[in-house]
């Protein structure tokens, strides 16, 4: 069994309802949707955030509930337009560790924005004709979560897990694999959101051997076709923001950067910042397939 614990939990009775994820292994509540009294809201939360598991309390808002909830001390932190049904959707944290907001990295990682922002247009690649590329299976969960644990020694969700994979998978998570010689060489997902028509680019990885060939931005692009085809305009993605190589993926393929999450999770090998980033893929031109060199 993982023990990346968490669970979720709703209040709802005849004022509010609030759909919440106790995310133990993450040290923090995660506020997904609420709806109603904002007073008596704002209050369960703050009730609900005294359990001992929690470092960081996150809301995910509507415009029209920001200010009330600035006022009652939470920090904005991020943004995406078009979250929900869309309607942008708003970031907001507080803190209940003082390790857990003080953030030793921010300056570090203001510098790697700004190196991303200066680096120029990386075309695509032509894919080898010996790699495939192709939307994964339930088949490949074993393959899948042997090449995730891999490539990441710490990960936020047990994508290690094979049974988790096939969850995913069952509950409208698109995995994009791309093989050489049947071994998984590099991976990415889009996990839909379709009550509010939204998606998250996520579990993103190559294998080290393989980096810096532009693999990432064809993963990429094929997930955001598949997203076209079911009317998901919304994409939205949650990077490392030590990482210079998958932001610069992102503001290469036209994402925007949209704020930075401090402490926001483990990953890679320790509690990280993390930037967020967003698209409007319907203001994209036609989707064209990955282009394959010819034999």
């Amino acid at each position: 069994m993982s023990t990346k614990t968490g669970k979720t939990l709703l209040i709802k009775n005849e004022t509010i309802y609030v759909d919440a994820y106790e995310d133990h292994y993450n040290k923090r509540l995660k506020i997904e949707d609420f709806r109603g009294n904002i007073k008596q809201i704002i209050e369960s939360i703050e009730e609900w955030s005294k359990q001992p598991f929690t470092e960081k309390v996150i809301i995910k808002s509507r415009p029209e509930h920001v200010r009330a909830l600035m006022e009652r001390g939470f920090l904005l932190e991020a943004s995406i337009p078009g979250y929900f049904l869309g309607s942008e959707g708003f970031f907001l944290c507080k803190y209940k560790e003082i390790n857990r907001y003080n953030s030793d990295k921010w300056c570090e990682e203001d510098s790697i924005l700004n190196s991303v922002w200066q680096k120029r247009e990386q075309k695509d690649v032509l894919l080898d004709p010996n790699l495939t590329l192709r939307v994964a299976k339930i088949s490949d969960a074993k393959k899948l979560s042997s090449f995730y644990k891999d490539v990441f020694p710490i990960y936020p969700v047990p994508i290690e897990d094979p049974n988790y994979i096939v969850e995913q998978i069952q509950s409208k998570t698109i995995f994009m694999l791309l093989e050489e010689h049947g071994e998984i060489i590099a991976a990415a997902s889009a996990d839909m959101n379709e009550t509010y028509r939204n998606a998250e680019i996520t579990d993103c990885a190559t294998s080290p051997t393989k980096r810096k060939g532009g693999y990432m931005n064809v993963l990429i692009r094929e997930l955001e076709a598949e997203l076209v085809k079911r009317q998901i305009y919304c994409s939205y993605s949650i990077a490392r923001a030590l990482s210079f190589g998958m932001n610069a993926v992102l503001h290469n393929l036209d994402y925007t950067y949209k704020g930075r999450l401090k402490n926001n999770c483990y990953i890679f090998d320790k509690i990280e910042d993390m930037n967020v980033w967003s698209k409007d893929l319907s203001q994209m031109d036609a989707q064209k397939p990955a282009p394959i060199a010819e034999k």
